[in-house]
């Protein structure tokens, strides 16, 4: 479903990544690892079209989407998340939840049904009418994922979703990306709960200095010497 080949991007005489080559197969959930500053949320603010690459290309369901803008990359079916949720704090749960409906040529009266059914999926339906900014961090978070699933994308990128969230939050972000999953959805998720990541990666890349240093299944991951020393030292 995408492939990255080639990928470099630079700032100023920093280089974030390197030449990074990755594959996505639909319905799978790759895990992108490494420790901070390995360049993983770069890769994926290059994939959803924040940052233009310096080099290489993003190809997802065989179109070239190097150069097109977010609201493009979002309109051809991939959803986003961040590390720090991007929620309008000053709208309520369910202004939120419209906001990447407002092109859409649906009924008021069925999107805001579909919104509030989604966010009955995160257990925030009770606050719907609630600001964002009176959520915590975890809920934010719920909010941000309930959000993308407004326009349901082939692919969504996660990232850090476990981070700073209490374990409670946690199981129910893990049960949505796998109820998601089920129904064919695709994911590249980061995360430094390594826990988390091999529970539901199909397949994890591990970054280290922007290159990616080892490649494949979980259990060979979990093995990897290069990957020991990246992590914990030699």
């Amino acid at each position: 479903m995408l492939r990255v080949e080639g990928l470099s991007k630079s700032f100023g005489g920093l280089l974030a990544v390197d030449r990074l080559d990755l594959a996505v197969e639909r319905g799978t959930i790759l895990g992108l690892i490494g420790i901070n500053g390995a360049g993983k949320t770069t890769v994926m603010n290059c994939i959803n079209g924040i940052y233009r690459s310096d080099a290489g290309r993003v190809i997802f369901e065989e179109r070239d989407i190097t150069h097109l803008t977010p609201h493009e990359i979002a309109r051809a079916g991939v959803g986003r998340t961040f590390q720090v949720p991007r929620v309008f704090r000053r709208m309520t749960l369910i202004e939120n939840m419209l906001v990447p409906m407002l092109s859409s040529h649906e009924g008021d009266q069925a999107l805001t049904a579909r919104a509030e059914a989604y966010l009955a999926r995160v257990n925030l339906q009770g606050l719907r009418h609630n600001f964002a900014e009176e959520l915590s961090g975890g809920q934010q978070k719920l909010l941000e994922l309930a959000r993308v699933m407004m326009f349901e994308p082939k692919l969504i990128l996660l990232d850090e979703p476990f981070a700073g969230v209490n374990p409670a939050l946690c199981r129910l972000i893990i049960e949505q990306v796998e109820a998601l999953l089920e129904a064919g959805t695709t994911f590249v998720l980061v995360s430094h709960d390594l826990t988390s990541i091999y529970r539901l990666s199909d397949h994890v890349a591990v970054l280290n200095q922007g290159q990616k240093i080892a490649e494949g299944s979980v259990d060979a991951i979990r093995r990897d010497p290069v990957v020991i020393e990246a992590y914990l030292g030699a």
